[in-house]
């Protein structure tokens, strides 16, 4: 549940921000800042749903799928593909964050 919890909230992120990336780079209307809004809201409404006792801790592991999601974005909607350093680098992270989210914790 929680890789799916920050595979949709990273989704809903890098839209956000894509879509000000948008307004503000690319001089596009103003009316990109609606999906934006809304897209950034889902983003933060999901990452509530991440099954953690601490806010901070879950952050830190969604950085690692946030890492790898804008990766993927970067590929299927830009339509660059990620060189062998980017995606060695989200491979990393996302070991990372696997550590952060799965490591045993004292009871």
């Amino acid at each position: 549940m929680t890789i799916t919890v920050f595979a949709f909230a990273a989704v809903a992120e890098i839209a956000g921000c894509f879509a000000v990336w948008m307004w503000m780079r690319h001089e596009a209307s103003s009316l990109w800042l609606v999906p934006a809004l809304i897209s950034l809201g889902v983003f933060a409404w999901l990452l509530t749903l991440a099954p953690s006792e601490f806010a901070g801790r879950s952050y830190a592991a969604y950085g690692g799928v946030y890492i790898a999601s804008s990766l993927a974005w970067l590929w299927i909607i830009e339509k660059q593909r990620p060189d062998p350093w980017e995606l060695t680098g989200a491979a990393i992270c996302l070991i990372g964050a696997g550590i952060i989210l799965l490591g045993p914790r004292p009871v």
